[in-house]
């Protein structure tokens, strides 16, 4: 499947049209790798927390765009097949801090050495010249998708300051 004729500069649409479909392909991939027990949502849940030891509620669903009760129905469901631990904070005993269980830790492990499986099946027929430039541009997304992130926290903590 050709996704796209490339030019040789192309324009950022074009590069995030085929961006959305590998991602999609990737989806249908990573699909074959099952998530279960965990829902997309509650996968989210646990990468997010992943990056953010002891995030509380609130931010939590900030960073899901949801509402405090549904992220709290969310984890609570996580916190009972032993993902998720709560512990009240040392600043605010009003405040709840959400962090991986090692369980949690382990099934995310779990998950990327199955994705990964299927990601090598398919990397395995691109020539090697096209999988060391995926590698650098994807590099370069990561490292700006990262930064993106990262200020759009700062600005959503400066709005709520």
């Amino acid at each position: 499947m050709t996704v796209t004729a490339f030019h040789p500069r192309p324009e950022p649409d074009e590069v995030a049209r085929v961006t959305s479909t590998a991602a999609e392909l990737l989806e249908v991939l990573w699909g074959r790798a099952s998530t279960a027990p965990a829902s997309a949502s509650q996968l989210r849940v646990l990468l997010i927390l992943e990056h953010h030891e002891g995030i509380n509620l609130s931010t939590l669903a900030e960073s899901l765009a949801s509402t405090p009760p549904s992220t709290s129905r969310l984890c609570d469901r996580l916190q009972a097949a032993g993902f998720v631990e709560r512990a009240v904070s040392p600043a605010d005993r009003r405040e709840v801090r959400l962090r991986l269980s090692s369980r949690g830790r382990a099934f995310l492990a779990d998950l990327r050495v199955r994705r990964q499986k299927e990601l090598r099946a398919v990397l395995s027929h691109m020539p090697a010249a096209k999988r060391v430039a995926l590698l650098e541009g994807l590099d370069a997304f990561c490292a700006a998708a990262a930064t993106r992130i990262r200020h759009g926290a700062a600005d959503s903590d400066a709005r709520t300051a």
